[in-house]
């Protein structure tokens, strides 16, 4: 198909820039794919929406504050750098702003010195391999020295950065929040758990393929980058429970549902416990192996991630939803509404 078909409008004030105070007060479209139809409600009607014996499933990877701002040795030149994935001990693949200043051998140093990196390796589209070298531990070095890396369309500053974290992130790896986790509170997941419903965790954490567009005319040509997963031997076996006794898998957010299908589609349909990296694209077309249904944001016009939600219903389905969702108002992206398919 071509990335144009997953085009629309959207007004640049629907583009959610603050979060709610309150998380599950956001806005909810149920989206029904058989039927087509939509409804609109607030984002804890979803209680109404799962069913007994189905299993949600979360993704919690906590996000890093991951961007650091840092001086380039030779030059004093000021250099911006966004961890993406570690690598082998000390060295990361990073995104660095301006990419031109770093090359091979370049230092930057952080935090007066506190932090060291120097260039190992260039990568395309601003990508750096960078070694650092530090005393103590580095991610208590980060929590001191970085700043939350929000998406390049929120302007505003972020006064608590604990609100681009869900309730239940737990695993540091993250360069994005998975974002349809972020309308939850313990409340919320206490009242889901007690009217019978599962709630499961894989691990996703989200990297370079969140920051980079989709640069090619047919999706049959877009490669996803890899991203690392994890699935453990108490999910796998909650969720092939839930699927034995004619329960639903809900995954929230296409993080998840981009780990269920990775193992389901590596092991013939089947969920086992399972680790390593994924660079699945799903696209329309797509015949899904584990997940039934999906909790997600409203996504970017032409992103893997509209194309990813309409193989769930269809692509004309979806972008009816989106239509609608405009001229109802509803906040789009990171820190906006939600939509439930089923």
């Amino acid at each position: 198909m071509r990335v144009e078909d997953f085009d629309f409008d959207l007004p640049e004030e629907l583009i959610a820039q603050t979060p709610l105070l309150d998380r599950s007060s956001s806005r909810l479209m149920v989206v029904d794919k058989k039927t087509g139809e939509l409804s609109d409600g607030t984002f804890t009607d979803i209680l109404n929406d799962l069913n007994p014996g189905d299993a949600l499933v979360l993704n919690d990877t906590r996000v890093l504050p991951a961007r650091l701002h840092g001086i380039k040795e030779e030059t004093g030149a000021h250099i911006e750098v966004l961890l993406l994935k570690q690598l082998e001990g000390n060295r990361w693949e990073t995104l660095v702003k301006p990419a031109k200043r770093i090359r091979l051998g370049a230092k930057i140093h952080f935090g007066d010195g506190k932090l060291t990196a120097t260039c190992i390796e260039e990568l395309e589209h601003g990508g750096r391999v960078l070694e650092f070298v530090y005393d103590g531990i580095f991610y208590e070095v980060l929590e001191e020295l970085g700043e939350m890396p929000l998406p390049p369309y929120i302007k505003e500053q972020l006064a608590d950065q604990d609100r681009y974290q869900t309730v239940y992130a737990r695993e540091n790896g993250s360069a994005a929040a998975p974002t349809a986790g972020l309308h939850f509170t313990e409340k919320l997941l206490d009242q889901i758990r007690e009217k019978g419903i599962k709630v499961a965790f894989i691990t996703l954490h989200v990297g370079l393929g969140t920051f980079r567009p989709v640069d090619v005319e047919d999706t049959e040509n877009h490669k996803m980058h890899a991203e690392f997963y994890r699935l453990t031997n108490e999910t796998a076996d909650l969720l092939n429970q839930v699927k034995a006794e004619g329960g639903k898998i809900v995954a929230v957010g296409t993080t998840s549902i981009r780990t269920l299908e990775t193992i389901a589609t590596k092991f013939d349909g089947k969920l086992v416990a399972d680790s390593g990296w994924t660079d699945i694209f799903i696209s329309p077309g797509y015949t899904f192996k584990a997940v039934d249904a999906l909790i997600t944001n409203f996504h970017l016009p032409k992103s893997t991630l509209i194309m990813l939600v309409s193989a769930l219903s269809s692509r004309e389905l979806i972008l009816n939803a989106y239509q609608h969702a405009v001229e109802e108002r509803y906040r789009f992206f990171s820190f906006g509404d939600a939509m439930f398919i089923h």
